[in-house]
């Protein structure tokens, strides 16, 4: 069987100069994902160009990028205003990305060599070693275990082969992420061992047993989303609003 090597994408830094329009798309997708702009908040465009000191061309074509991937919504009447959430929605997101990435994680698994099995080893490692919430804040994430949270997700199904199927994985990510981010102060107290469920994954994956893999997966998004679920009643209600 053919085996794929795993190699780490070109870094940012190295692919020139951003545009305005792609600094603009990253600043609104990131006070999106982390709710600096809530859930149904409209998005006017000729204020957000003045507060990024950008044209209005700038501004409306982040912001079309952004209905492409599911975070805001565009009416020819309302405008543009952040996607609202919704239990449905959540439930959508995390059965649909459990599909993506159980494909994703089933043909990493065939297909990745030995180097992309250190990769996920070594990216798990790092992560184990970061608390999952903010020393200073119990009651916020911590960002770098956000970051190496996602590297690690990444690094598992990075060795599938097919470029469509880490584009949909990632807009899946990203919807996910902001239904954590919203809900992280309303969870309860941390019911469950984000590391051990984590290490269900690896072990699977490494002795490359796909149908274990995709089970620990599976599992491990399945649990995020009843905790989420416990803050839908309010999060709908704020998205209303």
């Amino acid at each position: 069987m053919e085996r794929i090597s795993f190699s780490f994408p070109v870094a940012d830094g190295a692919r020139g100069p951003r545009t305005l329009t792609s600094a603009v798309l990253e600043r609104l997708r990131a006070d999106i994902l982390t709710a600096k702009l809530a859930p149904g908040q409209k998005l006017h465009i000729a204020g957000l160009a003045a507060q990024f000191s950008v044209s209005l061309a700038a501004v409306r074509e982040a912001l079309s990028r952004l209905v492409a991937d599911g975070l805001v919504q565009a009416s020819d009447q309302r405008g543009f205003r952040v996607s609202p959430v919704s239990r449905a929605d959540l439930e959508d997101v995390t059965h649909t990305r459990i599909d993506i990435e159980g494909l994703a994680l089933r043909r990493s698994i065939e297909r990745g060599d030995q180097i992309w099995l250190d990769v996920v080893e070594r990216e798990f490692a790092a992560l184990s070693a970061i608390p999952f919430k903010d020393p200073n804040d119990p009651e916020a994430h911590n960002e770098p275990w956000l970051k190496r949270h996602r590297s690690f997700h990444r690094a598992l199904v990075s060795a599938c082969g097919s470029t469509w199927l880490l584009g949909f994985r990632d807009v899946l990510h990203e919807q996910s992420e902001r239904y954590r981010r919203l809900s992280i102060r309303r969870e309860p107290g941390q019911q469950r061992d984000v590391t051990a469920e984590h290490a269900a994954i690896v072990a699977a994956v490494v002795r490359r047993d796909p149908d274990a893999a995709v089970a620990a997966l599976s599992q491990h998004y399945l649990t995020t989303m009843h905790l989420v679920e416990l803050a839908i009643p309010v999060l709908e209600v704020r998205s209303r609003d």
